[in-house]
């Protein structure tokens, strides 16, 4: 079982803080996690906020893909390779993030992912790119869909900094793909994502 590193612990202490305090963060269905082993974290974005809001209440570290222009700061390298990020060229067939994703789910990463491929611009699900399926049908571990809602309002695309904004995010049940078409796993996926950002929708 892959533990939690002191940075990860300390950052995350920093960012519980922050999103209570900011966003009034709210988590639903932590349960639906498996505490080890590999699995696939699914969620829609909305902004920059997303990838603390999924990991910051999961009491095992999570890694990244990150788009590789954040790679370019020395600095933000740095960081974000500690929190377990690697880049991803967007826009081209990056097979080598794609074999790095399969690699460290075979080693017992959970793995946060984003299909759609960049932020909405709307708050809505955008349709979800053909690869997930590829990922999932070659990493063959759990595929828990994540829905957020609140941090479209929080950071939208184009806003230069986030402000404070009511935040949910819901984990839904483990999803197994195994035996399934392309088409057939990306239909269910984004119903079910598209379901659990519903939910969040009419708790508020």
């Amino acid at each position: 079982m892959i533990q939690r590193s002191f940075v990860w612990k300390s950052l995350q202490i920093i960012t519980r803080i922050g999103t209570t305090l900011f966003f009034d963060l709210k988590t639903y269905g932590l349960e639906n996690v498996p505490k080890k082993g590999g699995v696939l974290l699914v969620a829609n974005h909305q902004s920059y906020l997303d990838p603390f809001l999924v990991a910051v209440r999961l009491y095992r570290p999570v890694s990244f893909l990150a788009k590789s222009e954040l790679f370019q700061n020395p600095f933000l390298a740095g960081l974000i390779r500690l929190l377990k990020a690697f880049p991803v060229r967007q826009g081209e067939g990056d097979i080598g993030a794609v074999k790095e994703v399969i690699r460290r789910l075979g080693e017992g990463y959970a793995l946060n992912i984003y299909p759609e491929g960049t932020r909405t611009t709307t708050g809505d699900i955008e349709p979800l790119e053909r690869g997930i399926a590829l990922v999932i049908r070659r990493a063959n571990v759990p595929v828990v869909p994540v829905a957020i809602h609140g941090s479209f309002e929080a950071w939208p695309k184009g806003s230069a900094i986030f402000h404070s904004h009511p935040i949910h995010v819901k984990y839904g049940k483990p999803m197994d793909f195994t035996g399934k078409k392309a088409e057939q796993i990306v239909r269910e996926l984004e119903a079910e994502m598209k379901k659990l950002l519903a939910e969040l929708r009419e708790k508020n």
